[in-house]
């Protein structure tokens, strides 16, 4: 993935995923091959081309006023750029980020904190949980109440709506030389590639981190991701280059659920 003029580090989501799933742009995930399986050690090969779906822009309640925790807050940019600032009181911005992603979807962030016009968010940039501020006027505020836990010893993956668990599945994850890094990302691209049989699945969710081991691989820079597999026997094991694989039923699932800006916890 190539970063963007004045991202410092940002790059269009899907690293490796827009290089093979768009061929313009991509996702560490879309990098993802167990050895000696043969449709998915070389995905450039295949180079499977990926829509956005209309469901990443779908609306949500308007958030009036703000209430961070219970549920979660999606900062939608409104403008065709948007400048973040290290602190409210910089009397220059940090960087500015573009909108909408090379894919079309729209530029989101998943807000932290609120003050007087301004808005603390997280960040899909290096280091992975950066944190700056934009003002609240470049911004529309949408809610929800769903949030992913992704726990790299067990190998699963469970689906939260407020306190109820909507879905729990056996996930692959990162080798011990290219790890599925652990932190707090959010969900802020999902792509549908053509073939849905397909290294990557019928869906592929691009996510805010990055590998902390990759930073190039296949013309992107690590971005992770959520996807689904055509090899299910990698499910519950370490095969890939860091992003999260699921069965093909459940990514579509989610696909049909979710919305951008859903909170994903990877803890060890």
């Amino acid at each position: 993935m190539t970063a963007r003029p004045g991202a410092r580090g940002r790059s269009a989501v899907g690293a490796a995923l827009v290089a093979v799933l768009l061929a313009a742009g991509a996702a560490g995930c879309s990098a993802d091959s167990s050895a000696g399986h043969a449709s998915s050690s070389d995905p450039a090969a295949a180079a499977p081309r990926a829509t956005v779906l209309p469901s990443q822009a779908r609306s949500l309640p308007l958030v009036q006023p703000i209430h961070v925790g219970a549920t979660s807050v999606v900062a939608r940019a409104v403008p065709a750029s948007v400048p973040v600032y290290r602190t409210p009181t910089d009397g220059a911005p940090w960087m500015t980020l573009k909108n909408p992603e090379p894919s079309g979807a729209p530029l989101v962030f998943l807000v932290q904190a609120q003050r007087d016009g301004w808005l603390r968010v997280l960040l899909p940039v290096r280091p992975n949980q950066a944190q700056g501020w934009v003002h609240r006027s470049d911004v529309t505020l949408f809610q929800h109440d769903y949030r992913m836990v992704i726990s790299i010893s067990r190998h699963t993956l469970t689906v939260y709506r407020g306190s109820a668990v909507q879905l729990t599945e056996p996930v692959g994850l990162g080798t011990a030389t290219t790890p599925t890094p652990g932190g707090v990302f959010y969900t802020m691209e999902l792509l549908k590639p053509s073939d849905p049989k397909g290294a990557y699945g019928p869906y592929a969710f691009g996510l805010s981190g990055f590998s902390t081991v990759l930073t190039e691989f296949m013309g992107g820079d690590g971005r992770i991701g959520i996807h689904g597999t055509d090899d299910p026997a990698g499910l519950g094991k370490n095969v890939s280059h860091g992003c999260i694989r699921v069965r093909n039923a459940a990514i579509e699932r989610l696909a049909r659920t979710l919305p951008l800006g859903v909170p994903v916890q990877i803890e060890r």
